[in-house]
């Protein structure tokens, strides 16, 4: 070969031999990528079908390297880069270009053959480190952005999802990232606390208070929790008349111990969590509206393991490490093991996959475990087809085919987002699973809204956040004030009215999207009385305000303690959108309603940046 006069092959075994003794493994590809030769071995490092590969690199790295493609390097310059394997361990790739020839030599070294034992949350500038979360999906990141944000306050917290999927690892991080890291961490489990015992375990009790109770009395959880975090599990579980008592201890910051008259105040952030829609619990009345917007002020919706599945492999791994170190076991996890794990569904999201890695580190009889072994661990249940795909009409059959394939690669690659696991699941080769859904890519087009539906979408959007505004707004509205000014003469000169204009105002004033704000009363007749309202009010206290039946309509439901938003409407002080709530007593009775007002103007404008931020998401 040139001046040199070496043939291919003693050239490969010099490269061979000088590399060898640096990289635990070589491979030789073609400048298109093509697999010509290897030699060496990364131990417990490739999947046990993959060492005859004779592909392209691109898809023998796809055994190896979950989520991370490696780049082909095909420059012409000597080049390395640093890749996080299935094994947890970090993976040197140089790439060695034989210019005159057109060949690649690629070397692959370990560098580091410790499992995860940390998360490592990939900034843009830095890294971050949390002990107790593992975190490599983009959408666990997202998660973990929320959760480092609200770590700085001491806001409500209302964390939902999946039975299984950390919502308590979730609160505990939470914990250890903010300012309250250093003082209490009480977690509490509403649905395992027996309903007649829960009161007195939340607030705490005086000697006496009840029988058998101690005689000189207990404090409860919340108190417990003084300064630090209190972590409310399984809220939906929480009985009607407590739920009650937890949205005093939100607006007022103060407890009541069963038996006492005494109130303690308290510090404490508060993070609930639940499985189940309390929005569908609202609607069927098991779950106080207004104590649903308290704690809904940051939702964070915790994802199920399917829907990260790129995150199974690193979890898998950092449960390796934790029960081998537990159980003094050596047990390894193989690529193709991990791709079985990747492609089942996980009912139990996180804590089945934790322990289903215990029982496979205590129990196994082989250090190596591959997909043979851990199909005994796994209760692998096909899906039934009840009916086969509905087709009305008459259609060739290869058609017919193709339509049924394409959607299950569509959904395949939905789920799993990578070629190779949707390639397994459907029983396909890679190339040809590759090549399939290269096609249906091309094919598929973006689907457009008609204008009328997307203001629809778009003005959904909008009266939720409006409503969830009124709803949390009216929260604050001491039921005090307005029974003494629902029950008594209104007058202007009467001090609580003077308190509560102001309070009206100062609303209105800090939101900056109101036009007024105003509350109102219910009559007979199907009209409503001014009770008191911002000092701008066009409608002076105590006159009949009569609007149009799309406005009055929602107005009359939140008197039945139904809050909701109008469509726009036009009476004779201009163009609105109106959101309004009920205000009630401590014993839920609607007292009254409170109002807020928006221009037309506003709403388009609020309409058009929600449109914008859609399309940017």
């Amino acid at each position: 070969m040139g001046s040199n006069n070496l043939s291919n092959e003693q050239l490969l075994q010099a490269y061979q031999s000088s590399i060898l003794s640096i990289y635990d493994e070589i491979i030789v590809t073609n400048s298109q990528g093509t697999v010509l030769h290897r030699s060496g071995e990364l131990k417990n490092f490739w999947s046990t079908n993959s060492t005859s590969f004779k592909g392209r690199f691109t898809e023998l790295e796809e055994i190896a390297f979950f989520g991370d493609p490696i780049l082909l390097l095909l420059n012409r310059e000597v080049h390395s880069l640093q890749l996080k394997a299935w094994n947890g361990s970090s993976i040197l790739i140089t790439v060695f270009p034989l210019n005159s020839e057109e060949l690649m030599i690629w070397g692959l070294k370990s560098i580091s053959n410790h499992l995860i034992e940390s998360t490592e949350i990939p900034d843009e500038t830095e890294t971050k480190h949390t002990p107790s979360l593992v975190v490599h999906s983009q959408k666990m990141k997202d998660v973990f952005n929320i959760i480092d944000m609200v770590s700085k306050v001491s806001t409500t917290v209302l964390l939902l999802g999946e039975s299984g999927v950390g919502k308590e690892m979730v609160a505990k991080t939470i914990h250890q990232l903010g300012k309250r890291r250093t003082k209490s961490f009480i977690a509490v489990n509403c649905g395992a606390i027996p309903e007649n015992l829960l009161e007195s375990e939340l607030f705490g009790y005086v000697g006496g208070a009840f029988s058998g109770a101690n005689k000189n009395g207990a404090p409860g959880k919340f108190e417990q929790a003084n300064k630090g975090i209190i972590f409310l599990d399984e809220i939906a579980e929480l009985p009607l008349n407590l739920q009650v008592k937890l949205l005093r201890i939100l607006q007022e910051k103060e407890v009541t111990p069963l038996g006492s008259s005494k109130r303690i105040h308290i510090d404490v952030q508060i993070i609930a969590a639940t499985n189940q829609s309390l929005e569908k619990m609202v609607r069927d009345g098991r779950f106080r509206e207004d104590l649903y917007y308290r704690l809904n002020v940051v939702p964070i919706e915790i994802p199920s393991l399917r829907e990260r599945v790129e995150e199974i492999p690193y979890l898998t791994y950092h449960f390796i490490a934790k029960y081998n170190t537990l159980y003094n076991r050596n047990i390894n996890i193989l690529p193709d093991a991990i791709d079985l794990f990747c492609i089942y569904d996980w009912p139990g999201n996180v804590r089945q996959l934790e322990n289903t890695i215990e029982r496979i580190v205590v129990t196994s009889r082989e250090l190596n475990v591959d997909s043979s072994l851990v199909y005994n661990y796994i209760p692998w249940k096909k899906d039934v087809v009840k009916e086969p795909p509905i087709i009305d009409h008459i259609i060739p059959l290869q058609e017919a085919v193709d339509m049924i394939e394409e959607q299950l690669i569509k959904m395949a690659m939905e789920k799993y987002k990578s070629v190779k696991l949707a390639s397994k699941a459907l029983d396909l080769s890679q190339p040809t699973m590759s090549r399939k859904y290269k096609k249906i890519r091309e094919k598929i087009q973006q689907e457009t809204l008609s204008p009328s539906y997307k203001r629809y979408i778009l003005e959904q959007h909008l009266n939720k956040q409006l409503r969830s505004m009124a709803i949390v707004t009216a929260a604050v509205i001491h039921p005090e004030e307005i029974s003494e000014l629902v029950n008594h003469p209104v007058s202007p000169s009467n001090p609580t009215f003077k308190k509560l204009q102001k309070k009206l105002t100062k609303i209105r004033e800090q939101e900056g999207i109101i036009e007024w704000v105003y509350i109102f009363k219910a009559l007979d007749n199907n009209k409503m009385l001014t009770i008191v309202a911002s000092d701008d009010f066009v409608i002076p206290t105590g006159n009949i305000y009569e609007g149009p039946p799309e406005n009055m309509e929602v107005a009359f439901e939140a008197m039945n303690g139904e809050a909701g938003v109008t469509p726009l409407y036009k009476d004779i002080y201009g163009e609105w959108k109106t959101s309004f709530a009920p205000l009630m007593d401590h014993n839920g009775k609607v007292l009254a309603i409170i109002g807020f007002d928006h221009t037309r103007s506003y709403i388009e404008t609020e309409l058009k940046k929600i449109e914008n931020m859609l399309k940017t998401n």
